[in-house]
Order: structure tokens, then sequence, then C-alpha cells
């Protein structure tokens, strides 16, 4: 099975060493769970949801059989309208219902930096689509690396020196906690 993972630098890797960063710790998870799947790195750093929407037809080839879309977190940090998140969301997940691809869809949690509306417009977006589309959502790509552990002890703890990127411990710990979705999905 062949497994794409569309996304930004989360996806991608950023600042790790290739083994180190998430579709490889990913793959090496899957297998050791038993799963014959390789996983496809289409992780590009600095991505929005709208690079992801105009990467995701030449994406999915013939060869992909299922996909994690993990995008949103540029959008956050550029502030974008979660309107045109949404849109752009739900062009990719429409491309991928029409290849006939299943997919996984990774959310985030918005700050409350941009007011409680544009938190709610974009913490929204995510499980709407997924009930839209009929899609199994982890509607948190940190969630894992939120165990009891106080904002200051997670970024000490798994997140590279920036705060946004996590570390090859917070990857592996991340990878954990998703890695039981991804298995449903491949399993579909």
């Amino acid at each position: 099975m062949t497994l794409a993972a569309l996304g930004d630098s989360l996806t991608q890797g950023y600042g790790l060493p290739m083994e180190d960063g998430f579709v490889p710790q990913l793959q090496a998870w899957l297998r050791a769970s038993g799963a014959d799947v390789d996983v496809i790195n289409a992780g590009v750093s600095g991505d929005t949801t709208a690079g992801g929407l105009s990467r995701v037809a030449w994406t999915l080839t013939p060869d992909v059989d299922a996909m994690i879309v993990n995008l949103g977190g540029n959008d956050l940090l550029r502030g974008i309208d979660p309107a045109v998140s949404r849109a752009n969301l739900d062009g990719i997940l429409r491309t991928a219902q029409d290849a006939g691809v299943d997919v996984l869809l990774v959310g985030l949690d918005a700050p409350s930096n941009y007011g409680p509306a544009y938190k709610a417009a974009f913490d929204a977006m995510y499980p709407e689509l997924a009930q839209t589309y009929g899609l199994d959502l982890y509607a948190n790509f940190f969630a894992s690396l939120q165990d009891g552990t106080d904002l200051m002890g997670v970024r000490v703890l798994y997140m590279q020196s920036d705060g946004i990127h996590p570390s090859a411990v917070g990857v592996g710990k991340i990878v954990d906690g998703i890695g039981p979705a991804v298995l449903s999905l491949i399993a579909q």
C-alpha cells in the first residue's frame, strides 16, 4: 500500500535529519505494527492550504491508495481567513474523493490571539469537513504532546528551539498518537 502525507513543514520534517522526520518515523511505526506500507513525503515547508490544493492532483498518482492531509498551520501563522482555508481544504478533499482515495484529515487548534470568532471558525472547519466527506479526523496534530505537561514543559521536552516544530522525540510521540488512526485509514 502507498500512503501520501500531504502537508507543510510538520509533515516534511523541518529542522530534523531526514530519518527523524514525521514520514520516516510514521513509516517505521506502521511497519513495526505489521502494515506493509510505503509513506510518500508530500510535505512542503511553508506550505498553506492553497499550496496543498495546487499540489494535490499531482500528489495523487495512480499508486496512491490513501492520504493524510495535514495542512493549516501556516494559514494560522499568516492569519488567513478561515473561510479561505476551509475552501482550500474542501478542494483537496474533493480531489481525493474524485480519485477514490481515502483520507485521514489532521486538524490543529487555533490560538486565541486572532480573537474568538477566528478561533471558532478555524477550529470548526476540520470536524465539519470530516463530517461532510465522511472522513476520519485526527483532531489535533499536537494532541499527544499535551500529556498534562504545561506549555513550557512541552516546548522544552518535545519542540525544537523555534517552539513551532517538534523535535525528533516530539515527532515520536506524535507518531505514537496518530499511528492507530493511520492504521485504521489503511485498513479501509
